[in-house]
């Protein structure tokens, strides 16, 4: 397997073709919706014998081959403008053989009710947890029930371990402040909101319940994190998620933040869920979702605080198409799926390009008069983020959401991991 960046003439026929794929799989792996209409720049993933090798600093061609026990010839055979010249730190090769899995991975994957059948079928092989989006609370400290049960069926025939969504959202989409201060001011309503969502996880077979408290007033940070070891101890030997805002300190201001103590919550629960993304959002200014500058110093300061065992890093399943030019608080995204941005880069002829900082891809065009600016994620931006994974030993990635199609994502997730099954 390697990934093939599409360059200007480019057919699907010429791909498959030259590098000897067959063109329904390429499709297939790559969710192509109009394989006729290629994007320039766009990232395909071609299982082919070969893989994509990354060179270390220092390292020749001679001792790649010897540590993959790969004959010089043939690297040279599939890297054939290494002859006159030496290779380059960070530079990718092509090799032949098939790289071993890079160990075992736990994916959490958040999914709404009105999830469309098929893909959710399709996406629960990838999955170690389907978090059902969501119960809610009220500023009495009553639980709000979701509907939730065909999902939580699907999951557990799957061998997925289904996970309760508690979280502060109201009826007009936006989290509640007053509700999370309610029972994290007053134990007595804490404990009986505890003790209910105890009898929903037992009632309804839950494999444990993911906590995704946002705008808590600030001077609450100890409560929350109380609140959250005593929820653990109550459904032990259940499993207790907790979702963070991305932090790169302790110190740092905003209602966002300071009541995510991450050292109190990383202790008090099993999975420390990093929600990193949303750099680029729906009123901000076009630029990356997830950059990986960014992801990384969230990772370096979660990781010195959290057991990396714990932690589950946030991938976004999902782009944003902005139109141009942007006026702050006029201008609004449209979200809309990795592989319907890629689709859209080849219909309006657009070359998608690779922010190199950012390890994120990009287009613009024009419809109607109108420009646009998308990003989006692609395989690229996706190898780039697993390799976080690997530098700071997380326990696995939580991708928000699986209401669209993301091919590439689960067909790398499976080609470098053992998926963890807990049922």
């Amino acid at each position: 397997m390697f990934i093939y960046k599409v360059a200007p003439g480019d057919t699907l026929q010429s791909i498959s073709r030259i590098y000897g794929v067959d063109a329904g799989e390429v499709i297939r792996i790559n969710g192509l919706t109009d394989p006729d209409r290629l994007a320039v720049g766009q990232s395909l993933i071609l299982p082919t014998e070969t893989h994509a090798y990354t060179v270390r600093r220092g390292e020749t061609l001679g001792q790649i081959a010897n540590r993959l026990g790969e004959p010089l010839a043939l690297l040279y055979a599939d890297n054939p403008t290494l002859r006159d010249r030496p290779l380059m730190a960070g530079e990718t090769i092509f090799v032949r053989s098939v790289p071993a899995k890079r160990g075992n991975l736990e994916v959490n994957g958040y999914a709404y009710s009105f999830i469309e059948p098929e893909l959710l079928e399709c996406t629960l092989p990838y999955l170690t947890y389907l978090t059902i989006f969501s119960y809610g609370v009220t500023v009495t400290g009553d639980l709000v029930p979701a509907e939730d049960t065909a999902l939580i069926a699907a999951a557990k025939a799957a061998g997925v371990a289904p996970v309760m969504l508690l979280s502060t959202i109201g009826e007009d989409g936006t989290f509640n402040s007053a509700s999370a201060a309610a029972v994290l001011e007053n134990k007595e309503l804490g404990d009986r909101l505890i003790a209910e969502l105890v009898t929903v996880l037992e009632e309804k077979g839950y494999y444990g319940i993911d906590v995704d408290f946002e705008f808590i007033p600030e001077n609450l940070g100890e409560e929350y994190a109380d609140f959250i070891s005593r929820l653990r101890a109550a459904v032990e030997p259940g499993i207790v998620m907790v979702a963070l805002a991305p932090k790169y300190s302790a110190t740092q201001r905003g209602l966002l933040y300071e009541a995510h103590n991450y050292e109190l919550l990383g202790r008090a629960a099993d999975r420390a869920l990093i929600m990193t993304y949303e750099w680029g959002y729906t009123y901000g200014p076009p630029m990356a979702i997830a950059p990986l500058g960014e992801v990384r110093k969230v990772l370096q300061y979660a990781a010195s605080v959290i057991p990396p065992e714990k932690i589950l890093m946030g991938m976004p399943n999902y782009a944003y198409d902005w139109p141009l030019p942007f006026e702050r608080g006029v201008t609004a995204a449209r979200s809309i799926g990795n592989q319907e941005a890629a689709s859209l880069a080849g219909q309006e002829n657009a070359e998608i390009l690779f922010e190199d900082r950012a390890a994120s891809p990009h287009f613009g065009y024009t419809a109607d008069g109108q420009q646009h600016e998308v990003w989006l994620e692609d395989a690229r931006s996706v190898l780039e983020k697993l390799d976080l994974v690997e530098e700071f030993r997380l326990k696995g990635i939580g991708v928000w959401n699986i209401m669209r199609p993301f091919e590439q994502l689960w067909y790398l997730l499976d080609y470098y991991y053992n998926i963890v099954k807990l049922l």
